[in-house]
């Protein structure tokens, strides 16, 4: 409304007395405009009327706008130019602002989702190293009156199990390691044993195509689903199934256990849920079953794993 009462002044201003050079002051003020239809609007009438004026003062007074002309032409090339300038340098001003905004928030997201992804690898590495110490704690315990060899022994494996812990945290400080199936078999064997648990094995883990990256994801949920074999299901067998077929990759856990409760599954712990995040990342699926015990499936497609192998 006011700039449209500016537009008004300029022109009785400049049909009685020649002072184009105020248009300069409203072509100013639509430059900042914000709202980019009521900017062109403001704008190409702005314009109309200011020429409309000029034109009409030559009529009314010629001689007086004959003497200023270079000065007219200047202030109708401000009147053209000043509006787009000062919109374009607020507007770029504002994407400015907009993107430093998503940068902070962007930083924000990073140290979030790094929080939860050290929760999680500690989780799994950590907290399966502590489950097996606390079992062979007990075992120890058992065996210091009845085999106070063997209790050496399971000590001695103790002390070794603190030790790879200590070594895996600290690898975990210093970046995210990539865990192969056949080396993390090694350590489920321990676990398994240690929990007087059989282990059954139907997959061939040094011939794996998958990437890397989609091993140490498999790895990973492999042994938090050991590790809750070993903790919550009173299970005596373990049977571990992996094959590679054209299509996906099938990663088969059993055990004749107590098997679980489907609204226990569907809140699920840290665990369950740190292994749901992993295969969510690359597309893979994982599905439980009550059957004599659990059984949980997971499946990735190939076309996420099929990557060079480094």
């Amino acid at each position: 409304m006011w700039i449209s009462f500016e537009m008004l002044i300029n022109i009785a201003m400049t049909l009685m007395f020649g002072y184009v050079y105020l248009a300069l002051f409203t072509a100013y003020y639509i430059g900042n405009i914000k709202h980019t239809v009521g900017f062109y609007i403001m704008y190409g009438l702005h314009i109309g009327f200011t020429v409309i004026a000029i034109v009409g003062g030559f009529f009314i007074d010629i001689e007086l706008f004959l003497n200023q002309l270079p000065f007219v032409v200047l202030s109708v090339i401000g009147v053209v130019l000043l509006p787009f300038t000062l919109y374009n340098r607020n507007k770029r001003e504002n994407l400015q602002g907009e993107l430093t905004t998503a940068r902070n928030k962007i930083s924000e997201l990073i140290v979030i989702e790094e929080r939860q992804r050290i929760s999680r690898d500690l989780h799994d590495t950590l907290g399966q190293k502590l489950s097996m110490i606390g079992l062979k704690s007990d075992l120890a315990a058992r065996l210091v009156e009845k085999d106070p060899k063997k209790a050496i022994e399971e000590i001695k494996e103790i002390r070794q199990t603190a030790s790879i812990a200590l070594k895996e945290v600290r690898e975990l400080v210093a970046d995210m390691r990539v865990v192969k199936l056949q080396d993390e078999l090694i350590r489920i064997r321990q676990m398994l044993d240690a929990a007087e648990i059989e282990l059954m094995l139907d997959a061939d883990f040094e011939n794996v195509q998958a990437s890397l990256f989609v091993e140490s994801v498999l790895s990973m949920c492999m042994k938090e689903a050991v590790n809750n074999i070993v903790k919550h299901s009173d299970a005596t067998m373990c049977h571990i199934t992996y094959h590679e077929t054209s299509d996906e990759i099938i990663l088969r856990i059993q055990d004749n256990g107590n098997g679980f409760i489907q609204e226990e599954v569907g809140i699920g712990g840290s665990g369950l849920k740190g292994m749901r995040e992993r295969l969510e990342f690359i597309n893979g699926t994982l599905q439980f079953t009550n059957q004599q015990g659990t059984i949980i499936h997971i499946r990735i497609p190939v076309a996420i794993t099929r990557q060079k192998r480094k």
